[in-house]
């Protein structure tokens, strides 16, 4: 890349390459992050929304497993792209290889500014409204608990990727584990809807918004592209680690929508503002009301965690690229973490939930935020992989994708879609969002680019 090089010293080169990402991360780590981004608090408010716009119970499970299978496509146009291109920028690196500097920046800038901070700051809610039904700090207990939990996942990841993937583990056991129960509850309610195939006449929903909101809940198994410097032997357990993770979500959310056909039935989700306490209450009382803020909670955890360890990578590649970025490029051996990527990551996300916790109505008004953005990112990331075929032919590549180009054009496809869906489905958040992308433009003009060295902390 053009530009000066950074000040070099004696070892330098040695001390960056040590300073670098390392493979640390085994198939069982990557998994657990996939699974704790994918698995948040989307399951316990999406089911009802999919419900009520499907004319069946059948057509319910069958939207959740055609989520499933949307996402295994991608997930597999992203295995070919981690494999042959493993970066910490993750979708950043392929983006800047097929479009160019100005773009990836542009994606790099939208991460940190809107979707990955806005993210954070949305589990952070999550977890802070049900925490204060738990145990209550006052009037401003869901700000105070989204600020502290913040800190808490930052901190815990800035001491280091083997504390962070080990927090990471144990919550997404954690996940599953709660998920299980409810589902063994709900199918073994003896008071439960006669059929979960039986025809519901006179539904008003569209199949489009359906699968809006499912994608939604099947949302974050890309970032298993930001960790693929990382993972071990990552030729294979890339491919494996998207697989095996999408595979147990997809059947863990067919088995929880299943669940609650059975208990419920699809008038009774649909009705419901909260599908899954609904199922609990009429099973366990009062005390499956207090079951499932637990269960809400770990999972926000998991997610927040997750998205944490994973976004401040992005920003770390950022700062490698560009001069006005680059005190973001330190990447400390020891902790094996972007420890100042992590930080700016934190105070952006802290300023969302100041900015929430003003206007009440800002978890809303912040998933309009972040969805456009994410989803015309994504659609560059599947065309990212036509340019890279054709423009590096001759480029090793552990995986390729099955079924070219069909594959890659279905993900496409799919993306623009969603892309679309969640522009007309959405507000004014939405348009927020596209702004403050656009305010990212002038930072392309503060720097000139700087080489591809971190540095050495």
């Amino acid at each position: 890349m053009d530009g000066p090089e950074p000040i070099s010293r004696p070892g330098a080169a040695s001390d960056a390459q040590a300073s670098a990402p390392r493979p640390s991360l085994n198939l069982i780590d990557a998994i657990a992050i996939i699974i704790g981004i994918v698995i948040g608090a989307g399951i316990f408010e999406t089911p009802s929304l999919v419900a009520a716009n499907a004319s069946s119970a059948t057509a319910v499970l069958l939207f959740w497993l055609a989520g499933g299978l949307i996402s295994l496509v991608g997930a597999l146009c992203y295995a070919e792209l981690a494999t042959t291109y493993p970066d910490a920028g993750g979708t950043y690196h392929y983006l800047k290889k097929a479009f160019g500097h100005q773009t990836a920046f542009l994606f790099a800038w939208s991460r940190m500014a809107v979707v990955q901070t806005g993210s954070i700051a949305l589990l952070a809610f999550v977890f802070g409204d049900y925490a204060a039904q738990i145990w209550s700090l006052g009037p401003r207990s869901s700000s105070l608990y989204a600020a502290l939990v913040i800190v808490l996942f930052t901190s815990l990841n800035i001491i280091g990727l083997k504390l962070g993937k080990w927090a990471q583990n144990l919550l997404s056991a954690a996940q599953v584990v709660g998920l299980a129960l409810l589902i063994i509850v709900g199918l073994s309610n003896s008071t439960a809807a006669p059929s979960i195939i039986a025809p519901m006449a006179n539904s008003s929903g569209s199949l489009g918004l359906a699968m809006v909101f499912v994608l939604l809940s099947y949302g974050g198994w890309n970032e298993a592209a930001f960790i693929s410097a990382e993972i071990r032997n990552r030729n294979r357990n890339i491919l494996r680690s998207l697989v095996w993770s999408i595979g147990i979500i997809t059947v863990i959310y067919l088995l929880v929508n299943a669940a609650l056909l059975h208990s419920l039935g699809r008038a009774g989700m649909a009705k419901s503002d909260a599908v899954a306490a609904g199922l609990l209450r009429q099973s366990m009382g009062d005390s499956g009301a207090v079951f499932i803020s637990l269960l809400v909670v770990i999972c926000a955890l998991g997610s927040l965690n997750a998205s944490i360890l994973t976004g401040g990578r992005t920003n770390f590649a950022l700062g490698q690229d560009f001069m006005f970025f680059r005190f973001m490029s330190h990447w400390q051996a020891q902790a094996s973490a972007p420890i100042v990527a992590y930080v700016l990551q934190a105070i952006i996300a802290l300023t969302l939930v100041a900015f929430g916790s003003m206007t009440r109505g800002g978890f809303e008004a912040m998933v309009d935020y972040t969805a456009p953005v994410f989803w015309f990112f994504f659609l560059l990331s599947g065309v990212s992989l036509f340019i890279l075929r054709h423009r590096e032919p001759h480029v090793e590549r552990p995986f390729r994708v099955p079924l070219y180009p069909l594959t890659p054009l279905l993900f496409c496809a799919a993306s623009g879609y969603l892309l679309y869906s969640s522009l007309a489905y959405t507000g004014i958040g939405a348009m927020v969002g596209v702004v403050v992308v656009v305010l990212g433009i002038p930072f392309l003009f503060l720097g000139e680019g700087v080489s591809r060295k971190p540095l050495v902390h």
